[in-house]
């Protein structure tokens, strides 16, 4: 499956953007998918996920509630509805459906 992350950008400090990710090729139904950020220097990090059946993962203790995953079945496409952003969630930001992974948005966050 083909994944294509957007929606980032310059973000203000406590902004909330959405991100997107489409899939083409294959379907996110009842699949394993994730959001993972990573930033020079540092480890990818997971953020968000769906596990098999479409149940919602625990969230990472740094976007926990202030992060919200989401997809549309439909329209194959998983969001991350992303709220209070601060400095440090500034990453690329991109989606995996295991074994499969896409290119990544960058978000930047600015005070």
């Amino acid at each position: 499956v083909q994944l294509q992350a957007s929606g980032g950008g310059l973000v203000m400090a406590g902004g909330s953007p959405r991100l997107s990710c489409a899939a083409s090729g294959g379907t996110f139904s009842n699949y394993d998918m994730g959001w993972f950020r990573q930033t020079p220097g540092k480890q990818r990090e997971f953020v968000a996920g769906f596990g098999w059946g479409g149940r919602s993962l625990p969230y990472a203790d740094s976007g926990k509630g202030r992060f919200a995953i989401s997809r549309d079945n439909a329209k194959n496409t998983a969001y991350l509805q992303m709220s209070g952003l601060k400095l440090e969630d500034t990453a690329v930001y991109f989606c995996a459906r295991p074994p499969d992974r896409g290119q990544g948005t960058l978000v930047t966050v600015s005070s």
